[in-house]
């Protein structure tokens, strides 16, 4: 349908739409440093996006994904004797900018299709956890990097942490008013404890071993591989001067409501074309 004959009839669009959109992520940190892609996890996402004019819009979102990786992953020799391994469930609430390349109207024919850049800011919740002996263990709790063995409480992380999305994406509407996106965007974060890993071992002595405390054993996988531990006081455990990422790549689908009323956006850009 050409925007012509939806002004003939009297009939827009919303300047406002809503979606919601699957797809894949992937975390990069001090488990993953050479940014494989061989853990990707679940994404899921529900948003609504305003525009401002035929080239900017904003959109609010929030979005889920679990994300892991393990040592056995990697080819470094450090790295696998490391043998730490980690999940988490993400929950991120989001607000980001897009500046399409091209004009983009739904039912516009001249105008169906463009490329955009997107940036912003967000909060999630994240909750690092891993597996002993079949058993599930979150990690934040028992301190592996010694957070609560006294002299440590710089290492203390909270649940909570702030995120930075940039990407790119094209969108495209398949029929008036309803829209298709495809968008990638490498979440930038302020934490280095996404993956419970940051800086170094505080020694196996901090750590009583019991069944009460598995910390002992989480904090040092290396035993497991059958070398000699790891664990000794100061030395690396991962890579402080890097703070993790995690990038969601999403199709989606949006919808915007049918209005007998002129959005502000067309009076300046559009209407006086047509």
């Amino acid at each position: 349908m050409a925007l012509s004959s939806v002004t003939e009839a009297q009939t827009f669009f919303t300047s406002a739409e809503f979606g919601l959109g699957v797809g894949g992520s992937q975390y990069f940190g001090d488990l993953n440093d050479r940014y494989g892609f061989k853990t990707p996890g679940l994404a899921a996402g529900l948003y609504c996006r305003k525009h401002f004019t035929q080239y900017i819009s904003a959109r609010i979102g929030g979005y889920y994904t679990n994300v892991s990786y393990s040592d056995k992953l990697n080819a470094d020799q450090f790295q696998r004797q490391r043998n730490l391994d980690f999940h988490s469930n993400i929950i991120e609430l989001s607000a980001q900018a897009e500046f399409n390349f091209f004009r983009f109207t739904t039912g516009d024919p001249y105008h169906r299709i463009t490329p955009y850049l997107t940036g912003g800011i967000g909060a999630f919740m994240y909750n690092p956890y891993t597996y002993l002996n079949g058993t599930k263990y979150d990690l934040r709790p028992l301190g592996t990097e010694g957070q609560f063995t006294g002299g440590y409480d710089d290492r203390k992380y909270s649940n909570m942490s702030v995120c930075f999305p940039i990407g790119v994406g094209v969108k495209f509407w398949l029929r008036p008013g309803v829209n298709l996106t495809l968008e990638i965007s490498d979440r930038l974060t302020m934490t280095d404890y996404l993956d419970d890993v940051s800086t170094t071992y505080v020694g196996q002595d901090r750590f009583p071993l019991s069944q009460q405390n598995p910390t002992y054993l989480l904090q040092d996988r290396s035993a497991e591989t059958g070398a000699e531990p790891l664990g000794r006081k100061g030395k690396q455990r991962g890579n402080s001067a890097t703070k993790d990422q995690y990038l969601i790549g999403m199709f989606s689908i949006s919808w915007h409501f049918v209005t007998y009323r002129c959005p502000s956006f067309m009076d300046k850009d559009m209407i006086s074309t047509y």
